[in-house]
C-alpha cells in the first residue's frame, strides 16, 4: 500500500497481494483517522463476502476466488474502544457474470491494483453494539 494525504483526503494505492480491509485499517492507525468515508475501485483475486440475517443477527459468510472487478466499494471508518472500526460493503463482477457478488467486505486481496480515495471529516464518531439489532451501530454519545 502507498498513499498520498491531499488536504482532508488520502488517495491510497493497493498493490498486488495486499488485503483491502487490512492495509484501510492500517491507515486509519497509522494516521489516526477517527472518521472517514471510503470509495474505491480495482481488482481482487480473492474476495470474501457476507450477509447479514437480521432474524438470527449473524454473519454468513463466503468466499470467491477468480477474476473480479471491483466495481464499487464504499464504506466508512469510525472508532470503537478507540481503535478503528471499518465497516465496507463492496460489489464485484467477473467475466462471466455481470455483477457476480456483493456484500459485507471481510476481506479483499488485491490482484492488480486497487484506487481507494479515503475522506477525513472532523471530530469522531463510535461504535456501540445495539442488543436488538446485533450489530455495531453509530454511536454519537
Amino acid at each position: 500500500m502507498e498513499y498520498r494525504k491531499l488536504g482532508n483526503t488520502y488517495a491510497v494505492r493497493l498493490d498486488r497481494g495486499d488485503e483491502a480491509v487490512s492495509s484501510l485499517t492500517e491507515l486509519a492507525l497509522r494516521e489516526n483517522i477517527a472518521f472517514a468515508d471510503i470509495r474505491g475501485i480495482g481488482a481482487a483475486g480473492e474476495v470474501t463476502v457476507g450477509i447479514f440475517e437480521t432474524a438470527k443477527k449473524e454473519y454468513h459468510s463466503t468466499t470467491y476466488t477468480g477474476d473480479f472487478e471491483i466495481t464499487s466499494l464504499l464504506g466508512t471508518i469510525s472508532r470503537q474502544a478507540e481503535k478503528p472500526y471499518l465497516h465496507l460493503h463492496i460489489t464485484v463482477c467477473n467475466p462471466d457474470k455481470g455483477i457476480f457478488t456483493g456484500g459485507h467486505l471481510n476481506r479483499a486481496v488485491i490482484s492488480a491494483t486497487g484506487e481507494i480515495i479515503v475522506t477525513v471529516h472532523p471530530g469522531s464518531v463510535g461504535r456501540q453494539f445495539d442488543d436488538a439489532i446485533g450489530l455495531n451501530l453509530f454511536s454519537f454519545a
